[in-house]
């Protein structure tokens, strides 16, 4: 993977808490945070439940909270403890502070003399808030500007959030715009005492901005303290709910939360149960392409499917197959007319690829076993990995980490898994590759076994995107095995025991 790849940004709710836990409104039961470790780093996950139905569109979107009020009013801090007291994955926290206006040089003059007002509703690039919280409201991947308070100028690199059943939009100006209203589901307004703000304002700038004291109060009396009276206070009138005493009334932050829940609650989907008596019965969809079964490839698939084969020779021969999968997709990539010359001096008429660039996606963790195959026929491929686990109480699939390359949006796609049954894991993972803007027709989903379920469920969600495995088993039982199938393809691989309660979809990671 190249170090350009970006990394999710999220915000986890804290462990340790003395609070008894609250009722989760999403399927991730456990009093804390899961852990995945890697080689570098251990990661604090908690699963994303699905966000779109059984058409793969998206059928719930996140909960928009506004954070309003007066400049060091505690906003920061009560979106913390909302979301904290929420404990529930995928919170997104957006800074309106992210999206001041690109300074011309003049006012970069002004800034530096404290004579420039960053609290003015023409500060802010509300166009950019606007079209941002949108994207994001809708599922999207978005980027976000980074602002430098020292040189009141935006950073080269912007960081990117993507996915969340709540966002959390905090600012002075968050309600001075009617559009920007119109996104927001509920709307909180921090009423605090403006000695206290003052004093606040004094600690932030001096100590974390690098400001003098004469020239943070000149800014407050010149520009802060007219604009909250003017800009600021006024929207008061708009907010569902206000919130005396910042972060100190726990009671109203109480109040937030149990109507947060309530809202969460009557938008929770399940995928898995309508994938299962959906879209059956019907041809397999031409956007399938099975690997040709040779004498060769069904004498791997004997292998690799009995049950009293080793692991060794399991892996030899997967491995073979994978090969064989690659090579059969590759194939199917556009490419165009090429004349080069031979050694000789004559023309000879070929082909090249016509894309951009082709990136590998593994499905995490059965999905990895398949990146040294794409990795030995294409030169300098980028890799990205998706972790989507089955929750064992719901049955449903749950995103808990990825990580994409940059640029993914322009290159044609390899998404890659071992098995596929009910499809509900493939369908995540391809509705996350949408999401970052990637073409549902240049996502290509390999599998080297796959059920008719999984199929038609991919195919009907995603009619452009193409399928292509090794074989198509007909059957899927009570408990979404594919029959007469592989067994625990992870399992199997890495010579591991699946919990007794897991499914036997791709080690219960993905389907």
């Amino acid at each position: 993977t190249r170090s350009s790849a970006e990394s999710l940004d999220r915000l986890y709710p804290s462990v340790g808490s003395t609070k008894p836990p609250r009722k989760r409104t999403t399927s991730q039961c456990k009093s804390e945070p899961p852990l995945l470790r890697t080689s570098k780093r251990t990661i604090y996950t908690a699963g994303r439940p699905p966000w779109y139905n059984e058409h793969g569109t998206q059928s719930k979107e996140a909960f928009v909270i506004g954070l309003g009020g007066g400049s060091a009013s505690g906003k920061t801090t009560v979106a913390t403890m909302i979301i904290e007291a929420l404990d529930v994955p995928w919170v997104v926290l957006l800074s309106m502070d992210s999206f001041y206006k690109v300074l011309t040089k003049q006012q970069q003059e002004q800034a530096a003399s404290n004579d420039f007002n960053f609290d003015h509703p023409d500060a802010f690039d509300f166009d950019l808030i606007i079209a941002t919280l949108k994207k994001l409201k809708q599922g999207k991947s978005v980027k976000i500007p980074i602002y430098d308070f020292t040189t009141h100028s935006r950073k080269k690199e912007w960081k990117t959030l993507y996915g969340a059943n709540v966002i959390i939009f905090e600012g002075i100006m968050a309600f001075a715009d009617k559009e920007l209203l119109k996104l927001l589901d509920l709307k909180i307004f921090v009423d605090t005492d403006s000695d206290i703000r003052l004093v606040r304002r004094l600690r932030r700038d001096i100590s974390e901005r690098g400001r003098d004291i004469e020239g943070v109060i000149k800014q407050y009396n010149k520009f802060v303290k007219p604009a909250f009276d003017q800009y600021i206070q006024p929207t008061m009138r708009l907010a569902d709910i206000v919130v005396p005493r910042g972060s100190g009334n726990t009671v109203a932050i109480d109040l937030i939360v149990q109507h947060v829940h309530s809202q969460l609650e009557e938008r929770e989907l399940s995928v898995r149960a309508a994938l299962a008596s959906a879209h059956q019965c019907h041809p397999l969809p031409q956007t399938l392409s099975v690997l040709k079964s040779t004498p060769q490839v069904r004498g791997m698939h004997t292998i690799i499917r009995n049950k009293e084969t080793s692991r060794d020779e399991f892996i030899f021969y997967s491995k073979r197959l994978m090969r064989l999968l690659i090579e059969h997709a590759l194939s199917l990539l556009p490419f165009q007319s090429c004349t080069v010359q031979t050694p000789q001096g004559h023309d000879y008429e070929g082909r090249t690829y016509s894309g951009k660039q082709i990136t590998g996606v593994s499905i995490l963790r059965a999905g990895e076993t398949m990146e040294p195959a794409l990795r030995a026929v294409c030169k300098d491929v980028r890799i990205g990995t998706i972790l989507i686990q089955t929750n064992c109480n719901t049955g449903e699939p749950e995103l808990h980490y990825l990580r994409l390359p940059k640029d993914i949006s322009e290159d044609h796609v390899i998404l890659m898994d071992c098995t596929v049954s009910t499809g509900a894991a493939a369908m995540m993972a391809v509705r996350v590759l949408l999401d970052h803007d990637v073409p549902e027709d240049k996502i290509f989903l390999l599998s080297l076994l796959m059920a008719e379920m999984g199929v038609h469920s991919v195919a009907y969600a995603f009619p452009r995107v193409k399928i292509i495995t090794t074989a198509v088993d007909k059957k899927v039982n009570d408990l979404f095995r594919i029959i007469p199938g592989i067994g625990n393809f992870g399992d199997r691989y890495f010579g591991t025991d699946a919990p007794p309660d897991w499914s036997d979809d791709e080690d219960a990671l993905s389907t």
